[in-house]
């Protein structure tokens, strides 16, 4: 049976009891308590760090490891490499000597064959006597005419010839059209010897398709 009276409960007919035990000691028990959790607690802590501490330094050992393999491999390497610096110097003399071969060779031009071809040009009774010839270099290109109706040119060539007979000029010019890289051509001057014979002034301009190549990477 159970009445309440003034908000307390009164409980009729219950176990009695009693706590005898002095507050003090209530108090020293709870704080025992709280010591062995906080003991527990900074012990938990102290195994996650050591743990922590643990994994890292592992990892920077395996770290460590491997940065010496590849350093030991690096040096292997290097010395390996050092067996072949004298083939490596080697290789780099052919490159420069071919790059320089090809620059020399790029404004190359076969003038004894290109000299046959003007030769069988012309009949067979007139006859060369000088020969000027002008060109370009690897590292300037060559004066260019003035004339406007003169096309583009590389090299040009001056010529001396004498004909026993008039010359037939215009013809001349005709054939001189054949030759590989003929740019144009024109007569400088047309004169009278003493001894009949006809000495003519003619001048051959030529362009890039008379260069030989005969280098790879010739121009």
């Amino acid at each position: 049976m159970k009445r309440t009276t003034d908000g307390h409960e009164l409980i009729l007919g219950g176990e009695p009891r009693a706590d005898l035990l002095p507050p003090e000691l209530k108090a020293a028990r709870q704080g025992r308590l709280l010591r062995r959790i906080m003991s527990i607690v900074a012990a938990g802590i102290v195994l996650v760090v050591i743990a922590a501490v643990a994994a890292v330094s592992l990892e920077a050992g395996r770290a460590q490891s491997r940065l010496d393999a590849s350093e030991v491999r690096t040096t292997e390497l290097l010395l390996e490499s050092a067996k072949y610096s004298e083939v490596r110097n080697v290789q780099n003399q052919i490159d420069l000597t071919t790059a320089a071969r090809q620059l020399a060779a790029a404004t190359e031009v076969d003038w004894r064959a290109y000299l046959v071809a003007v030769r069988a040009s012309l009949p067979s009774d007139v006859t060369i006597q000088a020969i000027t010839v002008g060109s370009g270099t690897p590292w300037a290109e060559y004066e260019q005419s003035s004339v406007p109706l003169y096309n583009p040119r590389v090299a040009s060539l001056t010529l001396s010839l004498t004909s026993p007979t008039l010359p037939a000029v215009p013809m001349w010019l005709t054939n001189l059209r054949t030759l590989p890289g003929y740019a144009d051509a024109h007569p400088g001057s047309v004169t009278r010897t003493e001894t009949g014979q006809y000495v003519v002034e003619l001048v051959i301009n030529i362009n890039k398709d008379a260069r030989s190549n005969r280098i790879a990477g010739g121009q």
